[in-house]
């Protein structure tokens, strides 16, 4: 039986995880199907160097996602997918950080299936591993940390998120998609009983040149992303383990051009 890689097998499906940026994370594997692409149905964030590892004859298409815009809905990238298998081409599904991480891959998998159509996946770094490997911030630590959590922090139902326990001494969480709404992110932590000095680190454009690694307690989180005018992407960690990263401390910088000033 042939593998999905066999350049043989036509009309096909391979969904790739592109990393959380830097093209030097891309797995060997993912650098091969990309070399077989007749098709490159790409998220807005890869890398350009990333896309050129697809042969130049490659068609590229990108359905860029933000947080106010969509360029098409997932129905209809499911659908655009799943149309260019049909003709029997070699359609490569590129997606930042790793599918299975809070990238809808599953949807896509089931979405192909569904279709009759055969597909694969090729796991990448997620955004939590690559961008904390960046700020030497380990996720996890015999001494300080035993469990790590992955949430979602989207505003439109957060409120409704269960993440009681998931973040507090011994525990690291990380937050994906919470710069938005960072400030009702620290309120809800803190409503939950995580301590108001809890060390939290924002992690902007992880791996990627201009990549900022930002420090604070959890009751300054908002005003901090709002200070330092943080945008997407990034992601949010929550746990002791902060202290242990490159994280520049911008509560105490803070306090030292206060100081500077009085």
């Amino acid at each position: 039986m042939s593998t999905l890689l066999d350049p043989h097998a036509r009309g096909r499906v391979i969904l790739v995880g592109a990393g959380p940026g830097d093209p030097g994370l891309l797995t060997v594997r993912a650098v091969e199907a990309l070399r077989q692409a007749d098709v490159v149905v790409h998220d807005g964030l890869i890398d350009p160097r990333v896309l050129d590892y697809a042969p130049a004859t490659a068609q590229r298409i990108s359905v860029a996602k933000t947080r106010s815009r969509h360029t098409l809905p997932q129905e209809a990238i499911n659908a655009l997918i799943i149309a260019h298998v049909k003709t029997g081409a070699i359609v490569i599904r590129l997606k930042g950080g790793d599918p299975f991480v809070f990238g809808r891959g599953g949807e896509e998998v089931e979405a192909v299936r569904a279709a009759g159509l055969t597909v694969e996946v090729i796991p990448g770094v997620s955004a939590a591993l690559g961008c904390a490997a960046a700020a030497m911030l380990p996720l996890t630590h015999r001494d300080w940390s035993s469990a790590v959590s992955f949430v979602a922090g989207q505003c439109k139902g957060l409120t409704e998120q269960n993440w009681a326990g998931l973040a507090g001494q011994g525990r690291t969480l990380v937050i994906y998609m919470g710069v938005a709404c960072a400030t009702l992110i620290a309120d809800k932590l803190m409503a939950d009983g995580v301590a108001p000095d809890m060390p939290v680190a924002v992690l902007e454009r992880g791996t990627l040149e201009g990549s900022r690694a930002l420090r604070t307690l959890l009751a300054d989180l908002g005003g901090m992303v709002e200070r330092e005018q943080v945008i997407s992407p990034a992601i949010i960690i929550v746990g002791e383990v902060v202290l242990l990263s490159d994280a520049e401390n911008r509560l105490q910088a803070l306090a030292k051009q206060a100081e500077a000033l009085s």
